[in-house]
């Protein structure tokens, strides 16, 4: 009889793209249950394509502790129902319910994945508040695993926890890629042609592209301000932002959002299921996050043969070589991300080149099987 393991995530969607594929590869070995908030139908549907069983419990992203006292229990009586031999959380909420639920409950390896640390921009009394909920988390989970090693050292700096307790699993990143799908031999010329006349795309035309929430830790302010200032002499460019606003959670500048309406060579597509075709019409990816734990955007965008303009963060640091495979720019700062868009429309065959060696680097140190066996070791390794 297959042991139970529990997956976490706060919202669905993270189910989906966080761990896209390996609920169903660890199907295989455990029996899996995956707990994330509700959404209409969409943990259902996950559910049937993962090939495993769901629970919709609330959680929200914001400090609602009438909430989330609500969720704690919710989260207990599925455990004490299913009585798994491993709970494993990923994203800040659902860690921090999912782990003082399984500790509540008896439930014997508590594991909880650390893929960015969103309190490492807040300040003042929000700052210790949080502290103090991430030290809890840690102190209810059995094992911690940072997905990168700057957040490994990050943690043991704040001193959130013991260094027994942690661990990278593989060489970083929480799911891997898979190398296959995200391949530029996979999208069609037909594909990019229509793309590149659906947003009005020049031949010539040298394009920026970012992937993610169009947030202010992302950096997009300082990438639209940049962007602007380089569009003053060189007209030949345009920037692709793929990616849906969170004005409650953390909102652009005014100025921001009028550039972004106003610049006809700024695009904002919001989400897209597939953005494959939109990295293989661009020339380089510009990331400028503030804080990461190990960017998917990244290792995706080097997987489609793109060099990546990132800032000199844990993870981002990790993924990319400076002046091999993109350019390492320090946060917050506009004239260094300026300088490297120049650099990159400026020299396009080295470039081209970068993106070539990123790939290769990808290949070999991500490929998502060779995270999925890692995690599964894990798990065999626990008694």
């Amino acid at each position: 009889m297959k042991q139970k393991l529990i997956r976490i995530t706060t919202v669905p969607g993270s189910l989906r793209d966080l761990l896209q594929g390996q609920l169903k590869f660890m199907s295989k070995h455990f029996e899996v249950v995956g707990v994330s908030s509700p959404s209409g139908d969409f943990l259902e549907h996950l559910a049937k394509k993962e090939q495993i069983k769901a629970y919709p419990v609330h959680m929200t992203r914001k400090i609602t502790p009438l909430k989330d006292i609500i969720g704690v229990y919710q989260l207990y009586k599925i455990f004490k129902k299913e009585k798994p031999f491993i709970v494993h959380t990923h994203t800040p909420k659902a860690g921090t319910l999912g782990m003082l639920a399984a500790k509540l409950a008896g439930v014997p390896h508590r594991l909880h994945t650390i893929a960015g640390l969103p309190l490492l921009e807040a300040v003042g009394a929000k700052r210790h508040i949080l502290n103090l909920v991430e030290k809890n988390t840690y102190r209810c989970a059995t094992k911690i695993y940072p997905n990168s090693h700057g957040l490994y050292d990050i943690i043991l700096e704040q001193k959130f926890t013991v260094k027994t307790k942690l661990k990278v699993l593989a060489n970083g990143s929480s799911n891997g890629i898979d190398t296959l799908h995200f391949n530029p031999e996979q999208v069609a010329a037909a594909t990019k042609l229509a793309l590149k006349k659906t947003w009005h795309i020049n031949a010539d035309d040298f394009v920026f592209v970012f992937v993610g929430r169009l947030v202010k830790d992302k950096g997009i302010n300082e990438l639209v301000n940049a962007f602007n200032l380089l569009n003053q002499t060189h007209s030949a460019i345009k920037l692709l932002l793929i990616g849906g606003y969170e004005d409650d959670l953390d909102p652009l500048l005014p100025e921001t959002m009028a550039a972004i309406a106003s610049n006809t060579n700024i695009m904002s597509t919001g989400w897209v299921a597939d953005v494959r075709p939109y990295l293989a019409i661009s020339h380089a990816l510009t990331f400028p996050s503030y804080r990461e734990g190990f960017p998917n955007v990244v290792m995706q965008a080097g997987a489609m043969e793109l060099p990546s303009i990132v800032t000199d963060i844990n993870g981002c640091n990790e993924i990319i070589k400076n002046k091999h495979s993109g350019l390492i720019i320090p946060t917050k700062d506009v004239e260094a991300l300026l300088k490297a868009m120049i650099y990159m429309c400026s020299h396009p065959a080295e470039a081209k080149a970068m993106g070539e060696q990123s790939r290769a680097h990808i290949v070999s140190h991500y490929e998502r099987r060779l995270v999925w066996e890692a995690i599964l070791e894990e798990y065999k390794s626990l008694d």
